[in-house]
């Protein structure tokens, strides 16, 4: 007997011991852990802020809603924000900008009339008023870590919804507030019912003991590891509060995955699954959240609803249980369908752009500086129009998928008679990528920017990647000769007349003569061959169709390749070079490959490159940084960017107008044909890639579809980024500040002038068939329509008065137009060919007696009078 207490007295002496060494040991770990900040802070990133408007079509409750989320409290209910306060009366609501605001700014009174801002005043200035009024940012998103791509949002206790708190303890740890760490009975019952099962599927854990194994412990299942866990959670207990020990439970735990970041804690979980504070969290959102902490992966709401709304109601029934909330209530929350945010990423967090920001801010700070601070990061980003393009991205791209299937699919019939049957094969491929980039043309700043089709999949950054640019890269040439006629310099383009203001009548060949050059001005779109070194280079048109004499406006509608090299050669490579290199785009060469985009440049750049088209002639350098702030927001660094000028507002005009026939009857046709109405200038764009790049008075878009790989995408940019751009510009058409798409107002020293289609001369009543062509003052055709007529007729039929003297005009080819396809680019190639015509030499002449009696046998086959017929409304030409 002795023995045995011996023995006894010995194993416990020991078993003291050994847990007296664990506990000194883990003891030093969890005071080491805990001796600096427990979690990191992270810097916060913020949009640009948004304004109200007088006459804006928008409610008290939706500013309410905005202010919440930005930050703001309700005066008189919430606890004071040092971001601000407001406070709303009836119609009325008053703003109170906080001491940390972003722009500490006056008060002021917003009141609303018929659902519009009826009046904006300022308060304690004699009641200013104003036209609009700029509210506080909102947050995007954090600033992830760049060892973990994790993100966080550091709450307190007192800042979560007590509906959260008891949700998260009736179906996770039910006794916590009372236990001291362990929960014995539970952890029992959970190791009994691994034996009877044969298997370890229980847990038994309290909060306390699964904070200690995120902090300290290895995710393995194993008695050690269980026995380790006990302790440090028995140490957590005596060093803190229960309050405390949830507030970091609250920020710790794991909640799922969103793109290629991981998810920790309720305050960054609320944001990724609800896209709200988490003080604004309803009860069966307190209930979900509740219930992914056991499984977020395969509870994921977004991959699985079935699974985690059983979840979720679950945890409502448990809070009945523990007397939390009443049956009423959670039968009336079960009824509530989960209400996510949208699941694209890309649509609410921008995370392409936020990588942006974050390698700007790289040359500044490091990582550590950003996030130990809790700097505040203000943006250029408009989160209404991230949604509208990853939205318009999101439809656009499912377009390309379908063609591109349709393009690697083949049948073939296999075996004869009744037992032949149809094979169908596919092609493998790279997936097509896509970028987006929309800027504000008047100020450079990038207020969208989606990066690739699915950020989880690829972090790679397609709005910065150097590609060709094909197409949308002529603007440039054409810009380049339009910028002669300021000087009053002549330049030969091919087989052209001296339609403005020469003598000679159009018919008379004046081959190779210089002229000033115009939209109007005709271009020899044939054949081209050019020597360059040792080298001979000849383009080839798209379709292999040539179209003889066209005007200018007519070659960039249509995208015409040998047309633009000829307008390239006649005013110099070297020419088009420098004014591409002042729009921004730095790898062009002086070489005849210039003219048609063979030269990389990236979706960003391009955009910046076109702000010299859509904000008169000034470039603006694209940037998306506007502050940096400490964490009670004083100003660290502001940003602004640069702006030049490179085109006269005038040749920036008439650019505008080119650019505008693309979209209302050239390649670019696809955005009329997809809805949207609103005037707009643009350029589609093929090489190995596709490309669309566009602006409306108030906003610039450029939209890049290719391949990772670099392989020919083998698709037009009229049929695959022309829709996306269209699609942006119809959500971003319903977004108030954007709904004002006025039409491009003309600067001085511009006129619009009425031309006759046969002559290219001014119009008059005697020549109705007309289009309205825009010219730099002075440039504008001098002779009228009817000066150019000659009597065509034979002797006999002026004798007898047959006929008619004038010429007969081109074929009308107005039509509806035609999205572009397979049978679109068909049919409007033949339509391309009716209205351009072919040079004089090529004209079919009419017989003997047609001639004498004003017959007419001839004339539907003649496609020359020496003149072209420009691009009418309707007309649909083949897509480049």
């Amino acid at each position: 007997m002795k023995t045995l207490v011996a023995a006894f007295l010995i194993a416990g002496i020991l078993l003291m011991a050994v847990f007296a060494y664990l506990y000194v040991k883990y003891e030093a770990i969890v005071d080491r852990r805990m001796a600096g900040p427990i979690f990191n802070n992270a810097a916060k990133i913020y949009a640009r802020p948004q304004i109200v408007s007088v006459g804006d079509r928008t409610s008290e409750q939706e500013i309410v809603g905005y202010l919440r989320r930005a930050g703001y409290s309700e005066q008189g209910k919430d606890s004071d924000s040092p971001i601000g306060r407001f406070r709303l009366s009836g119609a009325s609501l008053q703003i109170m900008p906080g001491e940390e605001s972003f722009h500490l700014a006056d008060n002021a009174t917003i009141r609303f009339e018929g659902g519009k801002v009826g009046s904006i005043t300022l308060t304690g200035k004699g009641g200013q008023t104003l036209n609009g009024y700029e509210l506080e940012p909102q947050m995007i998103t954090s600033l992830f870590g760049s060892e973990d791509r994790s993100k966080r949002q550091i709450v307190a206790f007192d800042q979560i919804p007590k509906d959260l708190v008891n949700a998260v303890v009736a179906i996770e740890d039910r006794r916590f507030f009372q236990h001291s760490g362990v929960n014995y009975y539970r952890l029992m019952e959970a190791a009994l019912t691994d034996v009877l099962h044969g298997h370890r599927g229980q847990g038994g854990s309290t909060l306390t003991m699964q904070l200690s194994r995120g902090f300290f412990l290895s995710p393995e299942k194993t008695v050690k590891r269980k026995l380790t866990e006990m302790l440090i959670a028995v140490e957590l207990e005596q060093k803190f509060s229960k309050q405390r020990i949830f507030e970091m439970y609250a920020n710790q735990v794991p909640m799922g995955q969103r793109g290629s970041f991981s998810i920790n804690g309720f305050g960054e979980a609320s944001r990724a699954y609800f896209n709200k504070e988490m003080k604004d969290l309803t009860l069966p959102e307190c209930a979900l959240l509740a219930g992914i902490i056991q499984r977020p992966s395969y509870l994921s709401p977004y991959r699985h609803p079935e699974r985690a709304l059983e979840r979720r109601n679950l945890v409502l029934d448990a809070m009945v249980e523990t007397d939390a909330i009443t049956r009423e209530q959670a039968d009336r929350a079960k009824a509530t369908p989960l209400n996510l945010a949208p699941p694209n990423v890309e649509a609410s967090d921008a995370p392409y752009f936020v990588d942006l920001v974050k390698d700007q801010l790289s040359t500044q700070y490091n990582d550590s500086e950003l996030n130990e601070q809790a700097m505040r990061i203000y943006t250029t980003l408009d989160p209404d129009l991230q949604r509208a393009a990853a939205d318009a991205v999101e439809v656009g791209m499912k377009l390309v998928d379908e063609q591109v299937l349709k393009q690697r699919t083949h049948k073939a019939r296999v075996g004869t008679g009744p037992a032949a049957k149809t094979e169908v094969s596919v092609d493998s491929g790279p997936l097509p990528q896509v970028a987006v980039v929309v800027l504000d043309p008047h100020t450079g700043e990038v207020l969208a920017l989606v990066g690739g089709r699915n950020y989880g999949f690829s972090q790679l950054d397609h709005a910065i990647a150097k590609r060709p640019t094909g197409s949308i890269f002529k603007p440039f040439v054409y810009a380049a000769a339009v910028n002669t006629a300021l000087t009053g310099q002549m330049i030969s383009v091919g087989h052209n007349a001296p339609e403005t203001g020469g003598n000679a009548p159009p018919s008379v060949d004046t081959s190779g003569a210089p002229v000033i050059f115009t939209p109007a001005t005709l271009v020899d779109d044939s054949q081209v061959s050019i020597a360059y070194g040792d080298q001979v280079y000849e383009p080839r048109n798209y379709h292999e169709t040539f179209h003889g004499e066209v005007t200018a406006r007519y070659a960039l509608a249509l995208s015409l390749n040998n047309a633009t090299v000829r307008v390239a050669e006649g005013v110099g490579f070297g020419a088009v070079a420098a004014l591409a290199k002042a729009a921004g785009i730095a790898s062009v060469k002086a070489t005849p490959a210039i003219a048609l985009g063979a030269y990389d440049a990236s979706p960003l750049e391009m955009s910046g490159a076109y702000t010299v088209f859509g904000n008169s002639g000034v470039r603006q350098s694209p940037f998306m940084l506007k502050s940096v702030r400490d964490a009670h927001g004083a100003v660290l660094n502001d940003y602004h960017n640069d702006s030049k000028d490179v085109l006269d507002p005038r040749v920036a005009y008439v650019m505008t107008t080119m650019m505008e026939s693309v979209i209302d009857n050239g390649t670019g046709a696809t955005v009329r044909a997809r809805g949207f109405t609103a005037p707009a200038a643009g350029k589609t764009g093929t090489s190995h890639d596709a490309w669309f790049a566009g602006y409306t008075s108030n906003l610039l878009c450029v939209v890049w579809v290719g391949n990772d790989d670099y392989t020919d995408i083998k698709l037009a940019g009229g049929s695959t980024a022309a829709p996306i751009w269209a699609e942006f510009m119809k959500r971003a058409q319903k977004i108030p500040r954007y709904a004002d798409m006025k039409g491009f107002p003309a600067p001085p020293g511009v006129v619009d002038v009425q031309i006759d289609k046969v002559t290219n001369r001014l119009a008059t009543p005697a020549c109705p068939q007309t289009y309205f062509v825009a010219f730099i003052a002075g440039t504008e055709p001098k002779q009228t329509c009817e000066q150019s007529f000659s009597d065509h007729r034979g002797v006999f039929s002026r004798i007898l008065g047959l006929g008619s003297p004038q010429p007969a005009p081109p074929p009308d080819t107005n039509g509806p137009v035609q999205a572009p396809g397979a049978a679109g680019a068909k049919a409007s190639e033949t339509a391309g060919q009716a209205t351009a015509d072919a040079p004089a030499g090529q004209q079919k002449k009419k017989g003997f007696f047609s001639r004498v009696f004003g017959g007419k046998g001839g004339d539907k086959d003649q496609k020359g009078t020496g003149v072209n017929s420009p691009p009418d409304k309707g007309n649909q030409p083949p897509q480049k």
